[in-house]
């Protein structure tokens, strides 16, 4: 039975590994058995001036969120929970690209490490054939450190070795689609390791060349020549072609940019 498969392989995660494999990306890890949210934590730390780079890893989280205050859980030990703090020093209105980039990332390492055609759904859902295997919220803190560039709290959430029965309608998880692949299964903390070097890389690519990284986006981006909904905020709907992500990574629907809302693909 699969469930018996994946459940003994719940090991957790090497801090000391984690942290002197990823000193030399610029990263300090530290990993936590439980806390409310990453996020949270990380904000806070912000605010009294933490660099960038700081990680921190939960084995489970109890109020965690995902995008507009919806909840994330997954049982300790399935999936991979963590936040990193970044200080870009980049325009304001460049900030709204931080989720995307961070999309970006998890999909190529998802591709190039572990085998699974993971694709992006605007704005920061990873998906793989249409199921979500990710999700990413990234909060800007007010406050500024002495440099004078803001902090953003990337929280990221995957699910790694999830049982069926552990997963919402809609979610798969990394084992799972490895299993239908006949793939060998990758360990969590292999897996964590080589996704932030993955959004090591990719981030320092974006800081640099912003408009190739976000070709690169558009090219994985799986909502881009769609027809689909816009759920807007304010409980309004709006129907149409996705047809770009701008300069500021609004999604563009028949002309018109949105910024924030949830997208649904119409088949």
């Amino acid at each position: 039975m699969w469930t018996s498969m994946t459940r003994h392989r719940r090991f957790p995660l090497d801090a000391g590994l984690l942290a002197a494999a990823l000193a030399g990306d610029g990263l300090s890890v530290r990993v936590v058995q439980e806390t409310g949210s990453t996020n949270a934590d990380l904000v806070a730390a912000a605010k009294t001036g933490a660099g960038e780079g700081q990680v921190l890893v939960a084995e489970h989280q109890w109020a965690g969120r995902g995008r507009l205050d919806r909840s994330w859980t997954s049982p300790s030990g399935a999936g991979l929970t963590f936040s990193v703090l970044l200080r870009p020093a980049v325009p304001a209105g460049a900030l709204g690209w931080l989720p995307l980039v961070t999309g970006l990332s998890l999909a190529s390492t998802l591709r190039e490490f572990a085998g699974i055609p993971a694709g992006l759904k605007w704005p920061n859902d990873v998906l793989v054939a249409g199921e979500k295997l990710a999700g990413i919220l990234a909060e800007a803190v007010p406050d500024r450190d002495r440099s004078g560039t803001v902090a953003v709290i990337v929280g990221i959430g995957l699910n790694v070795d999830n049982d069926v029965d552990e997963l919402p309608p809609g979610a798969t998880s990394v084992a799972l689609r490895q299993r239908q692949e006949s793939r060998p299964l990758v360990g969590r903390g292999e897996l964590l390791i080589e996704l932030l070097r993955g959004l090591v890389r990719v981030y320092r690519r974006w800081l640099a060349e912003p408009t190739a990284t976000a070709d690169a986006y558009r090219s994985v981006c799986d909502t881009l020549g769609q027809r689909v909904r816009v759920e807007l905020p304010d409980g309004s709907v709006v129907t149409g072609t996705a047809t770009d992500v701008d300069d500021h990574g609004r999604l563009v629907v028949d002309g018109r940019a949105f910024a924030a809302g949830d997208v649904v693909h119409l088949r």
